[in-house]
């Protein structure tokens, strides 16, 4: 990541060396503390690792919690984590740590302003906060997860849309009509073409790396010495290939007919109010965004063959932790289980049994019209961004261009 030591050591000899023989001093220039800084969207800002810091917006004013019935454009919901891998990972020679990432973070928001487009953040945009960082640190490292939220589709409503259907599956049959603030909502289990299409990964694809572009471009013009790495790391899935069997039948029903309310609760309390059917389609969708970033690496390599620049795949760094993969679950998972508030209350639901599809859709509603209250929902908690720092911590020190991720059955995590 920087010039080896004793490279540098060799240099400075040098150098002293020169300055002697021509009588001179060398010029009094006090080195920066170095940085690694974290860009992007949720799954890199901390989402769902709780310990959120205030964040600085538009108007240089740190915000700290406004209110569970607060505008979700306020800033504090970028939801930076004091756990965030940035600030887990072991990353030795790094001074300081700055977390730039936003929730909800978008190709869009790295050049310009989150709040001049729909359903954004009232945040500078990141490269204006990265060029801030540089006037008072040297930048060594930046970690960007960018690619899951964009002009085409966003986590967060693919994650909705499939969760919706589970539970209007449950509660309602099929005759009966079942809508949320947003509109009807399917009672099917999500297929590929729900979640994205061929084209719009593709388009999703051009504007991740155009944004990723345009950081390596300002790393360029601020971080003098040239010295820095770019690690750029996917997604992994926060549901398994398939459910613990516990979860399969409840009462006598599988989710594969009308209404089956007690298994819905069940999958619910556990974390995972999800059809069997919609993990497949799910994981298509998390490759799908590891394609993304691995075409970011692979492009931009090319175009800045002088860069320092690594994928990071970590789509199998929760394999054996995921929600509903254990009987356990939510207990040791690596994810947060969806968990909705009814109205902006600050309390959790954790069950639903016994609830009537009346306040079900009170429930989602609460969702709907106050984002902050169900937002941590399927993101990394505390102990899983303790394992994307593990794997952070090896991305930062490889001698590859491309690493990977694993979670052992024991519970080990192996970088390769």
């Amino acid at each position: 990541m920087r010039r080896p030591a004793f490279l540098a050591a060799t240099l400075t000899a040098l150098t002293a060396g020169v300055v002697a023989v021509l009588g001179g001093s060398p010029p009094a220039s006090a080195a920066l503390p170095t940085a690694a800084v974290a860009l992007g969207d949720s799954f890199v800002s901390g989402e769902g690792a709780g310990a959120y810091q205030a964040v600085t917006d538009l108007n240089g004013v740190a915000q700290g919690f406004p209110g569970w019935s607060a505008a979700n454009n306020n800033a504090f919901f970028c939801h930076r984590s004091a756990n965030a891998s940035i600030q887990q990972a072991a990353l030795p020679g790094i001074s300081a740590r700055f977390n730039l990432a936003c929730s909800g973070g978008q190709p869009y928001d790295i050049a310009s302003a989150s709040a001049s487009r729909a359903k954004g953040r009232t945040v500078a945009s990141q490269l204006d906060q990265l060029r801030a960082v540089a006037q008072t640190h040297d930048i060594d490292l930046v970690m960007i997860g960018l690619g899951s939220n964009n002009s085409q589709f966003t986590f967060g409503n693919v994650a909705e849309k499939c969760a919706n259907r589970f539970i209007a599956d449950a509660w309602t049959g099929w005759w009966e009509f079942w809508a949320y603030i947003n509109g009807p909502v399917e009672q099917a289990p999500c297929a590929t073409s729900d979640l994205a299409t061929d084209a719009q990964l593709t388009a999703a694809t051009a504007e991740t790396v155009a944004a990723v572009r345009q950081i390596v471009t300002t790393l360029q013009q601020i971080d003098p010495d040239g010295q820095h790495r770019i690690v750029l790391q996917d997604y992994t899935n926060p549901l398994p290939f398939d459910l613990a069997q516990r979860f399969w039948t409840e009462d006598g029903r599988a989710d594969d007919r009308d209404k089956f309310r007690d298994l819905g609760a069940e999958r619910y309390a556990a974390g995972c109010p999800i059809h069997r059917a919609s993990l497949a389609a799910g994981h298509w969708f998390s490759g799908g965004l590891g394609t993304i970033v691995r075409t970011g690496q692979s492009v931009l390599s090319s175009e800045f063959p002088g860069e320092d620049i690594v994928y990071l795949n970590v789509q199998r760094a929760f394999d054996g932790a995921r929600l509903c993969e254990t009987d356990a679950s939510p207990t040791g998972a690596l994810a947060t289980p969806i968990r909705l508030q009814d109205g902006p209350t600050g309390v959790p639901v954790t069950s639903l049994s016994g609830k009537d599809k009346i306040a079900i859709q009170r429930i989602a509603n609460a969702c709907a019209t106050y984002f902050q209250t169900c937002q941590e929902s399927w993101h990394p908690n505390a102990a899983g961004h303790q394992v994307l720092g593990q794997c952070l911590a090896a991305a930062a020190t490889t001698a590859n261009r491309t690493i990977a991720c694993v979670r052992q059955p024991d519970g080990r995590i192996v970088a390769s």
